[in-house]
């Protein structure tokens, strides 16, 4: 994208930014997300160091929603002729983007937002998150936001217990996702703060106590599972089963094991029973009606997987650009899913069904260049080789060209896994080098 010449709102200064005024989801998939995120439209003034989001009429287009959404910021006073100057061309890009067959009703009576807001709550409905979702998702936002100012652990702890209730695995993944972004915003103090903070509720709530005792049983069942190695029979998986000292512990192993639980195991284990007698053979026979009750739920999720896979592929393949289709849905795709398109193709080979198979091998294409590691990771491995931080200083010179913001949003997102799991030595590596790459890009910025 080009930079475009805009004025500091703080000095006047001019200052080049990437602006983006249309946002197609029909030629650009990735449009939806990063007008979602608010990742766009950010500039940083190397006069008097401002930060913050350039004011500009904008236009929002989805055709699967059939959704032509415009806004122009009430800021700018601009007269309505001067706003159809900017707005008028945007629309036609949009029309003239599409087959003649795909330009329906929607596109003549674009929508007008008043706000920014309305505008983004307007697309988040057309994606079925409502405005209560908003709503709770605005609380959660707040109540973080007085966690974070508590001024002590104390007043930290007595939030917690009064808001508890609001506390569930929403709100640690809104911490993930704030610690993450602040990172790929060169924030590192501010994303230490937030993961200090999730750290400290997984004790003081109920949702952040239940989760770390269901991260340890499932860490300990696949301890007990890998120290049985290939040697894992029945009769150690029904042992393992038996001695699982919590619910917790049982359905970790159950979702491990479970091609292990065959007619076989059952039949094993209804022979201890009936070899058993009072108490222990009460007890295993309470065990052998839970563990049926597991397998059936856990079968029934896989079988509900599937079928949501081979939904998604047949609505894949009946679209006209199936490339493009598969780009919007890539976010969905899993290993059911893949799953589901190699039965399709052994299906369609068997039938000499050439128009599908052309099809679907479009899908696997797309599939191929997804799964394929980005360019940033090698560079990311490169530069990890170096074991002191004048080597990995002089890497990153010799690598400037290569140090784009999507090498610092990647490098961002690795660094927050490292600091979340990973031996010392790794994070060591990865401290050094993540400092020294953003201090190298922020440098970068100001003498542009």
């Amino acid at each position: 994208m080009p930079k475009t010449r805009v004025t500091c709102p703080n000095c006047r200064q001019p200052v080049l930014a990437d602006v983006e005024q249309l946002f197609d989801v029909n030629t650009d998939p990735s449009a939806r997300q990063r007008f979602l995120t608010g990742n766009f439209n950010l500039i940083h003034c190397p006069s008097c160091g401002y930060q913050g989001v350039v004011s500009t009429p904008l236009v929002y287009h989805d055709p699967q929603k059939e959704l032509l959404l415009t806004f122009v910021p009430p800021d700018l006073g601009l007269p309505m002729q001067e706003q159809e100057k900017i707005i008028g061309p945007l629309i036609n890009k949009v029309v003239n983007s599409l087959a003649p067959e795909q330009r329906k009703a929607y596109l003549f009576r674009p929508q007008t937002m008043l706000t920014l807001q309305g505008l983004v709550e307007r697309v988040l409905e057309a994606e079925g998150i409502t405005k209560e979702m908003i709503q709770s998702q605005q609380k959660r936002m707040a109540l973080l936001q007085r966690m974070i100012t508590a001024s002590a652990d104390d007043v930290l702890a007595e939030i917690a217990k009064q808001e508890d209730a609001l506390i569930d695995a929403d709100f640690f993944t809104l911490i993930g996702r704030l610690a993450q972004a602040a990172l790929a915003g060169g924030d590192e103090q501010g994303a230490r703060r937030l993961v200090e903070l999730q750290k400290k509720l997984l004790s003081l709530t109920t949702f952040g106590r239940h989760l770390e005792t269901q991260t340890r049983e499932v860490e300990a069942a696949m301890q007990s599972l890998r120290q049985a190695g290939e040697g894992l029979t029945r009769e150690k998986l029904l042992d393992l089963l038996i001695e699982a000292p919590n619910e917790q512990r049982l359905s970790a192993l159950v979702g491990m094991a479970r091609p292990g639980m065959d007619y076989a195991f059952f039949q094993m284990l209804t022979q201890r029973i009936d070899a058993s007698r009072g108490e222990e053979r009460t007890r295993l026979g309470l065990l052998r009606e839970r563990l049926l009750e597991l397998t059936r739920a856990y079968d029934q999720q896989m079988e509900a997987q599937a079928v949501e896979a081979r939904q998604l592929l047949e609505t894949v393949l009946e679209e006209e650009n199936i490339p493009q289709a598969m780009e919007q849905v890539l976010p969905l795709v899993d290993n059911f899913f893949v799953q589901a398109l190699q039965a399709e193709m052994e299906v369609s080979r068997t039938k000499g069904d050439q128009q599908r198979i052309a099809k679907l091998q479009q899908i696997f294409e797309v599939l191929q260049q997804a799964s394929a590691p980005p360019p940033e990771i090698a560079l990311i491995e490169e530069l990890l080789d170096n074991a002191d931080e004048a080597s990995m200083r002089a890497a990153l010179q010799a690598h400037r060209a290569d140090l784009t913001p999507q090498f610092m949003e990647v490098l961002s997102a690795l660094y927050s896994q490292v600091q979340n799991g990973g031996d010392d030595e790794l994070r060591t590596r990865f401290d050094m080098l993540y400092r020294l790459a953003v201090r190298h890009s922020m440098e970068t910025s100001l003498k542009g």
